[in-house]
Protein backbone atom coordinates (compact mmCIF):
# COMPACT_ATOMS: atom_id res chain seq x y z
CA UNK A 1 0.00 0.00 0.00
CA UNK A 2 1.49 3.36 -1.31
CA UNK A 3 0.43 6.62 1.54
CA UNK A 4 0.06 9.79 0.26
CA UNK A 5 3.11 10.86 1.19
CA UNK A 6 5.64 8.39 -0.72
CA UNK A 7 2.78 9.16 -3.45
CA UNK A 8 3.57 12.73 -3.49
CA UNK A 9 7.58 12.63 -2.94
CA UNK A 10 7.16 10.72 -6.38
CA UNK A 11 5.56 13.81 -8.28
CA UNK A 12 8.22 15.90 -6.86
CA UNK A 13 11.32 14.15 -7.16
CA UNK A 14 12.37 12.48 -10.51
CA UNK A 15 14.90 10.59 -7.69
CA UNK A 16 14.84 8.55 -4.63
CA UNK A 17 13.18 5.57 -3.56
CA UNK A 18 9.19 6.67 -3.75
CA UNK A 19 9.39 6.96 -7.26
CA UNK A 20 11.32 3.96 -7.35
CA UNK A 21 8.64 1.96 -5.43
CA UNK A 22 5.79 3.81 -7.74
CA UNK A 23 7.65 2.67 -10.81
CA UNK A 24 7.70 -1.15 -9.53
CA UNK A 25 4.07 -0.75 -8.98
CA UNK A 26 3.51 0.38 -12.49
CA UNK A 27 5.48 -2.70 -13.62
CA UNK A 28 3.54 -4.99 -11.12
CA UNK A 29 6.17 -6.00 -9.09
CA UNK A 30 4.12 -5.16 -5.98
CA UNK A 31 0.01 -4.86 -5.52
CA UNK A 32 -1.07 -1.43 -4.11
CA UNK A 33 -4.07 -1.31 -2.50
CA UNK A 34 -6.67 1.75 -2.77
CA UNK A 35 -9.96 2.53 -1.20
CA UNK A 36 -12.49 5.72 -0.93
CA UNK A 37 -10.19 7.36 1.54
CA UNK A 38 -7.09 6.99 0.41
CA UNK A 39 -7.62 7.56 -3.47
CA UNK A 40 -9.85 10.50 -2.02
CA UNK A 41 -6.33 11.75 -0.39
CA UNK A 42 -4.15 11.38 -3.21
CA UNK A 43 -7.31 13.61 -5.39
CA UNK A 44 -6.84 16.46 -1.91
CA UNK A 45 -3.25 16.32 -1.58
CA UNK A 46 -2.49 17.09 -5.62
CA UNK A 47 -4.58 19.80 -6.31
CA UNK A 48 -3.09 21.75 -3.27
CA UNK A 49 -1.19 24.95 -4.38
CA UNK A 50 2.26 23.71 -2.82
CA UNK A 51 1.96 20.56 -4.10
CA UNK A 52 1.43 22.09 -8.03
CA UNK A 53 4.49 24.33 -7.48
CA UNK A 54 6.94 21.82 -6.29
CA UNK A 55 6.03 19.26 -8.91
CA UNK A 56 8.05 19.54 -12.07
CA UNK A 57 4.64 17.28 -13.76
CA UNK A 58 2.03 19.13 -15.46
CA UNK A 59 -1.50 18.95 -13.82
CA UNK A 60 -2.45 16.42 -16.76
CA UNK A 61 0.30 14.45 -16.62
CA UNK A 62 0.00 14.18 -12.24
CA UNK A 63 -3.40 12.96 -13.48
CA UNK A 64 -2.47 10.20 -16.07
CA UNK A 65 0.26 8.94 -13.39
CA UNK A 66 -2.60 9.02 -10.65
CA UNK A 67 -5.14 6.95 -13.37
CA UNK A 68 -2.06 4.65 -14.21
CA UNK A 69 -1.12 3.85 -10.57
CA UNK A 70 -5.10 2.83 -10.00
CA UNK A 71 -5.12 0.98 -12.87
CA UNK A 72 -2.71 -1.47 -10.92
CA UNK A 73 -4.14 -1.10 -7.77
CA UNK A 74 -6.88 -3.88 -6.05
CA UNK A 75 -9.53 -1.70 -5.08
CA UNK A 76 -10.70 -2.33 -1.45
CA UNK A 77 -14.35 -2.12 0.29
CA UNK A 78 -13.72 -1.57 4.09
CA UNK A 79 -16.84 -3.19 6.16
CA UNK A 80 -15.24 -2.50 9.48
CA UNK A 81 -13.55 0.14 10.96
CA UNK A 82 -10.31 -0.99 13.53
CA UNK A 83 -9.48 2.45 14.69
CA UNK A 84 -6.23 1.81 15.78
CA UNK A 85 -6.28 5.11 17.37
CA UNK A 86 -2.91 6.23 15.35
CA UNK A 87 -1.11 9.99 16.70
CA UNK A 88 -2.75 11.30 13.47
CA UNK A 89 -6.52 10.10 12.99
CA UNK A 90 -6.56 10.98 9.18
CA UNK A 91 -4.34 8.12 9.29
CA UNK A 92 -6.19 5.41 10.67
CA UNK A 93 -8.61 4.76 7.13
CA UNK A 94 -4.60 3.39 6.40
CA UNK A 95 -4.53 0.46 8.70
CA UNK A 96 -8.21 -0.50 7.95
CA UNK A 97 -7.20 -0.83 4.12
CA UNK A 98 -3.95 -3.24 4.85
CA UNK A 99 -6.10 -5.06 7.21
CA UNK A 100 -9.35 -5.21 4.63
CA UNK A 101 -6.71 -5.86 1.93
CA UNK A 102 -4.95 -8.42 3.85
CA UNK A 103 -1.72 -5.78 2.94
CA UNK A 104 2.04 -7.41 4.42
CA UNK A 105 3.13 -3.53 4.26
CA UNK A 106 2.26 0.07 4.19
CA UNK A 107 4.80 1.92 2.11
CA UNK A 108 5.36 5.55 4.27
CA UNK A 109 7.46 8.83 4.94
CA UNK A 110 5.43 9.11 8.58
CA UNK A 111 7.02 5.59 10.11
CA UNK A 112 6.08 7.09 13.46
CA UNK A 113 2.75 8.00 13.30
CA UNK A 114 1.76 4.20 13.06
CA UNK A 115 2.45 3.47 16.75
CA UNK A 116 -0.79 2.31 17.64
CA UNK A 117 -2.59 0.69 20.37
CA UNK A 118 -3.86 -2.00 18.26
CA UNK A 119 -1.09 -4.14 16.63
CA UNK A 120 -1.62 -6.28 13.88
CA UNK A 121 1.92 -8.18 13.88
CA UNK A 122 1.42 -9.30 9.77
CA UNK A 123 1.86 -5.65 8.85
CA UNK A 124 4.69 -4.10 8.67
CA UNK A 125 4.89 -0.01 8.24
CA UNK A 126 8.38 0.57 6.10
CA UNK A 127 9.62 3.18 4.63
CA UNK A 128 9.87 3.39 0.35
CA UNK A 129 14.11 2.87 0.84
CA UNK A 130 13.51 -0.15 3.07
CA UNK A 131 11.24 -1.56 0.54
CA UNK A 132 13.16 -1.04 -2.35
CA UNK A 133 16.34 -2.44 0.04
CA UNK A 134 14.78 -5.66 0.32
Amino acid sequence: MVDTSVFISALISSQGSSRELVRRCLKGEYQPLVGNALFSEYESVIQRTEIIAKCPLTSEEIYTLLASLMSVSQWISIYYLWRPNLKDEADNHLIELAVAGNAQIIATHNVKDFHAELLFPNLSILKPEEIIRS
